[in-house]
């Protein structure tokens, strides 16, 4: 330090340290007190240093605290060292510019300076403590020191210490007092003392009076600061000696060096009057809120005069040595001595009045009475607070942890005591808080978490509120906008999509569009999209399907083939353009549908050229099976649903034979005859029902049997049964055997009747009589379940309506479930069938073979 500055710091150093800075501080003494602190200086060995080592030991204790104090005088040149404020905060000097070191000195002007480079605190511009303070006992500058990386704020006081500039002043040059000859020794003439804007010592005033006869000089001392000077009379004047009396009243401060001030004394000794009135007292203490009405009563004073007459008629004035402010801001009646406001009073400006009040009779020469008014102004909360941010961190950054300091906020009163007792508090409800750093200091601190996406700006209302009844409050708003980090990935709006393309569809169409949101801002929120590679059997995706980037539309890139795949599954990534990026995925299946672009196919063993040859029995019933055609369908759905028909042949009438439209089966129409001929052949249509529709043929040939050749290889008459020796002699048992043989047949009839009832009854998706109901049919490669289906009409007569079935197949595929159980019903059925067909037949042979015999 240098040029009269002075630092307090909080001691962080080792012993060797303290006594390095114990030097200095000798050093400064000798430069202040002329070399009286060389003792110490001069002392030598282990004692000196632990004298020294004491000595700070104690200032350390003293100076120890939250902030960094130092003192500078005032008046200080520009460039006065004041504090080497980074080392004094534990700053790295060579991290000042990095961690953004500023100093923020709020209201007042740029006193001080820091050096960025070493970081020293010095002194800017002239400082004056009178300008700066007025005659405040404390004055400071407080500075607010901000660095960065991490954001820490530590306060600073820095006190302005007093010098003795400024010497007592008169309020004016020249004092003139009227004394009557009549007035007796002792009598007191108070005069007007002198001021001086400095405090403490070098306010200390003393009087003196130049050396006369008459008077002497008398100063009462109420306080350091407040003293009553009075002019006393030694021995009685003689105006006809001495009419007047010229003496110089001189002040002196309590300051190194003195200053002083003077004024003349015009003393003027009158004749006449010798009684001056007189009041109660020398002085009053009057005390008034600032906030009184105008024309509201300060004192009524009362002062007596002995004499009689109109010398003792009493006209009260101000002094005429009063201030001009006196008179603005009182009014006092000249009859009734009632002090009164004229103007409105404000504690902040001025909290104190004092003045004198003349009581003067109207004798000649008239007489006057002197008395002091003290008026203390009493504060009212007249003041709202005001506030003061400043910003330091905006906008928040929505990933900013618990603890970021947003703003300083300052905030100020000028009432007093309770009127000036602030406090802050914030509103709305949010994540952030306020917390008190010093006196009247608070910061705006991040509480909670954000979400730029729910909220992205925050306007605070800060409120500071006095102590004050009633209670004032000032507020300010403070817009908090968040700063968008990528914290959200991009989403859909489901989570898959199920789409339906038709097979030997054109390359590159465009198949679906998905789209992605992004709730982020800005580059965050840029979504681009990719496919998700995978295998698909032995090849690629990317071999498939693509996606846009930008655009989110998907492209079948070769035509596909419901055959080859029925259902594509893939997935699409959606990814933003955030640092880091964050992605999200939604999942695609896309049916491919099946178009007719297969024919039937006939399976063996009508697949060949050459026709299959059916050995039918002339005596079969109507309607009874006697071949079925088998094909199957690559496509699905209606495109594999078959229907058969037999294509009409030339020159026939009514053919005795015709197919089932859905089944393929083959069943007689009549009763066959010889008119039929050995052999007829049928060519059988398959076709689909898509479109266009495709088709199949299948030529089948019915080869006609008599009763014989179809039961046995040889025919047996029964005359040659008589021939044979046995005639008589068996009748008997052929009897017996031919009943056995009916009541057999028309048991195993019975039996076959009940099997075939209950086969197709036990059916779960149909019923005996009425509608069928849809059947489960497994239909594809990926073993999921498609419908046909099944109408049944009443079975009410032998020759009901045929049956239609609709029924969908598909090729090459594996059993479904229950496939074995399937066949067994369907044998046990054609077994049922092929009884009930023969029955009639095998009744008419038995019963021929029977009558034969008689």
């Amino acid at each position: 330090m240098n040029d009269g500055g002075f630092s307090r710091i909080d001691l962080k150093e080792s012993e060797n340290n303290i006594y390095l800075y114990s030097l200095k501080m000798i050093h400064l003494l000798e430069q202040f007190h002329g070399g009286s602190a060389m003792f110490f200086s001069r002392v030598g060995g282990l004692g000196s240093r632990h004298l020294l080592f004491s000595f700070m030991l104690c200032t350390a204790c003293e100076v120890g605290s939250s902030q960094v104090h130092y003192s500078v005088l005032e008046e200080a040149k520009h460039g006065t060292f004041v504090g080497r404020i980074a080392q004094d905060l534990g700053l790295e000097v060579g991290e000042l510019v990095s961690k953004l070191f500023q100093v923020v000195s709020k209201g007042r002007r740029d006193y001080l300076e820091v050096n960025g480079q070493n970081g020293v605190l010095f002194v800017n511009s002239r400082i004056d403590r009178e300008e700066l303070c007025g005659r405040s006992l404390v004055c400071s500058i407080h500075l607010e020191v901000i660095v960065d990386k991490p954001l820490q704020v530590f306060h600073v006081e820095v006190d302005i210490k007093d010098i003795n500039d400024n010497p007592p002043v008169f309020p004016v040059k020249e004092q003139k007092l009227f004394i009557s000859e009549s007035r007796l020794p002792d009598s007191r003439f108070p005069l007007e003392g002198a001021s001086d804007p400095d405090i403490g010592t070098n306010a200390l005033l003393t009087y003196s009076l130049s050396t006369n006869d008459y008077f002497i000089l008398d100063v009462k001392s109420k306080n350091e600061q407040d003293k009553l000077v009075e002019l006393v009379l030694r021995k009685p004047l003689d105006r006809e000696e001495v009419p007047e009396h010229h003496l110089i009243l001189t002040v002196t401060d309590g300051g190194k060096p003195e200053l002083t001030g003077t004024v003349q004394l015009l003393i003027t000794v009158l004749d006449v009057n010798d009684n001056a009135p007189t009041f109660e007292r020398s002085e009053y203490e009057v005390k008034i809120l600032e906030n009184a009405a105008r024309g509201t009563l300060v004192i009524q004073l009362n002062a007596s005069d002995a004499d009689e007459g109109i010398n003792g008629e009493i006209v009260y004035s101000f002094n005429s040595l009063a201030s001009p402010l006196i008179n603005d801001k009182f009014q006092i009646n000249p009859d009734t001595g009632e002090i009164s406001i004229q103007r409105y009073l404000d504690f902040e400006d001025i909290n104190s009045y004092k003045f004198r009040v003349d009581a003067t009779d109207k004798g000649n020469p008239p007489m006057v009475g002197h008395c002091t008014i003290r008026v203390d102004v009493e504060d009212t909360n007249d003041n709202a607070p005001e506030l003061s941010v400043t910003s330091l961190s905006l906008p928040v950054r929505e990933d900013a942890p618990p603890g970021t300091v947003i703003a300083l906020i300052s905030v100020s009163d000028r009432d007093s005591g309770a009127n000036g007792l602030v406090t802050c508090f914030l509103s709305p409800p949010s994540p952030f808080t306020l917390v008190s750093t010093f006196r009247n200091y608070y910061s705006l601190v991040l509480e909670g978490s954000v979400d730029r996406e729910s909220m992205s700006v925050y306007e605070l209302v800060v409120t500071a509120r006095d102590g004050g009844s009633p209670a004032l409050w000032t507020s300010a708003s403070v817009m908090v906008g968040i700063a968008d980090v990528n914290d959200n990935a991009p989403a859909f709006e489901q989570t898959s999509y199920t789409l339906f393309v038709k097979e030997n569809n054109p390359p590159g169409s465009h198949i679906f569009t998905v789209s992605a949101s992004d709730p982020d801002a800005e580059e965050n929120a840029l979504v681009s999209y990719s496919l998700v590679e995978r295998q698909v059997g032995e090849r690629p995706l990317s071999s498939y399907v693509s996606v846009h980037l930008e655009s989110g539309k998907v492209y079948v890139l070769q035509p596909l083939d419901h055959e080859e795949i029925e259902l594509l599954q893939f997935q699409v990534s959606a990814r933003d353009s955030g640092v880091p990026s964050l992605s999200s995925n939604v999942s695609l299946q896309v049916f491919v549908l099946d178009e007719n672009d297969n024919p039937p196919v006939v399976l063996p063993p009508h697949s060949g050229v050459s026709p299959v040859t059916e050995l039918v029995s002339q005596s079969v019933a109507v309607g009874h099976v006697v071949a079925k055609i088998r094909a199957v369908d690559a496509d699905s759905g209606y495109n594999a649903w078959l229907s058969y028909e037999l294509l009409p042949e030339v020159s026939v009438g009514h053919r005795p034979f015709r197919v089932g439209l859905y089944t393929g089966e083959i069943s007689t129409t009549r009763t066959l005859d010889e008119s039929d001929g050995p052999r007829q052949t049928l060519l059988v249509l398959v076709k689909d029902h898509g479109e266009p529709t495709l088709k199949a043929t299948a030529t089948v040939t019915m080869s006609l049997a008599a009763i014989g050749q179809t039961f046995q290889g040889s025919s047996v008459t029964s005359r040659d049964f008589e021939k044979s020796g046995v005639g008589q002699k068996v009748l008997m048992n052929v009897n017996v055997y031919l009943i056995i043989a009916i009541c057999s047949v028309s048991s195993l009839l019975v039996l076959s009747l009940l099997l075939y009832v209950a086969i197709r009854c036990s059916s779960p998706s149909q019923s005996f009589c009425g509608p069928g109901k849809s059947t489960p049919v497994c239909s594809n490669t990926v073993r999921s379940w498609s419908y046909s289906h099944q109408q049944r009409q009443k079975i009410c007569s032998g020759e009901g309506p045929a049956k239609n079935d609709l029924m969908a197949f598909s090729p090459n595929l594996p059993p479904c479930p229950s496939s074995q159980v399937a066949e067994q019903a369907e044998h046990m059925q054609n077994v049922g069938k092929e009884v009930i067909a023969h029955f009639p037949a095998l009744l008419h042979y038995l019963l021929s073979k029977y009558l034969k015999l008689f």
